[in-house]
């Protein structure tokens, strides 16, 4: 299995520009079916293992698939009774704590992590990813200017297409599920050196996005783009033709 590794940063100016819009937030961060359909073929599409048991996620972990999230200054754990996740997960987890704890002056909390699916909770989804390492909960914060950091980062990063969020009630959560393959290549563009973005240098060519609609297809995608379906897997980081609607598709450079 591919472990994935990337080095994240989150904005924090991008995300208080947005404190202006909490209600709107709040609705885009409402879970749904779609939302949890777009997580599932999410796993499926990078060919992520669905783990079953505690024994499992221990030799995944000595294998090198997953990594222990072990807390420091910016966030801690609590009650996580398996805390590994992808390298890329965790990763993201670290990013956003710092900016976080910068902004709050608090730790973020995390709540939950790998999950095997011998340990689904009462109040979990049949299609859950919390047993791939994708996945964790986040503690909703109830300090008002952390809060509204903490949804308008997410909002950000959700509209991107680079992970989903979902505001949980019962317990008062954020569940994330980070998209390996367009996440890695979304934070690898921002933190490209500056040597490379020297104005005496061509310019980057423009990044083209489609979100997936009801019925379509990748052939019908990559048709309508002007491009190939062995390209538009290539660019998504795809490994089957599985898309969803609401699914946002890297469109390569022609």
């Amino acid at each position: 299995m591919a472990i994935f590794r990337f080095a994240a940063s989150l904005l924090v100016p991008a995300a208080l520009a947005l404190a202006a819009e909490p209600s709107r937030a709040q609705t885009t961060l409402r879970g749904s079916p779609a939302s949890v359909d777009r997580m599932y073929q999410q796993a499926r599409s990078h060919d992520l293992t669905f783990y079953r048991t505690a024994t499992g996620v221990r030799g995944a972990a000595r294998d090198g698939d997953l990594v222990r999230m072990s807390g420091n200054a910016d966030y801690r754990l609590a009650g996580v009774s398996h805390p590994y996740a992808l390298s890329i997960t965790r990763t993201f987890v670290q990013r956003l704590a710092r900016q976080y704890r910068q902004t709050c002056r608090e730790q973020l909390v995390i709540t939950s992590a790998m999950r095997p699916t011998s340990l689904r909770l009462a109040n979990s989804v049949d299609r859950s990813v919390h047993p791939t390492g994708m996945a964790i909960d986040i503690r909703r914060p109830t300090n008002s200017r952390c809060l509204t950091f903490l949804r308008a980062t997410l909002l950000r990063l959700e509209r991107e297409g680079v992970l989903e969020a979902t505001e949980e009630r019962r317990p008062p959560h954020f569940h994330v599920a980070v998209y390996p393959g367009p996440y890695r290549r979304y934070i690898g563009a921002e933190e490209a050196p500056a040597e490379q973005r020297s104005a005496s240098r061509p310019p980057a060519p423009r990044r083209d996005t489609y979100r997936v609609r009801q019925g379509d297809s990748l052939w019908e995608i990559a048709r309508r783009h002007n491009t190939t379906v062995d390209r538009l897997r290539v660019a998504n980081d795809m490994r089957t033709n599985r898309i969803v609607a609401g699914q946002v598709l890297i469109i390569p450079a022609r």
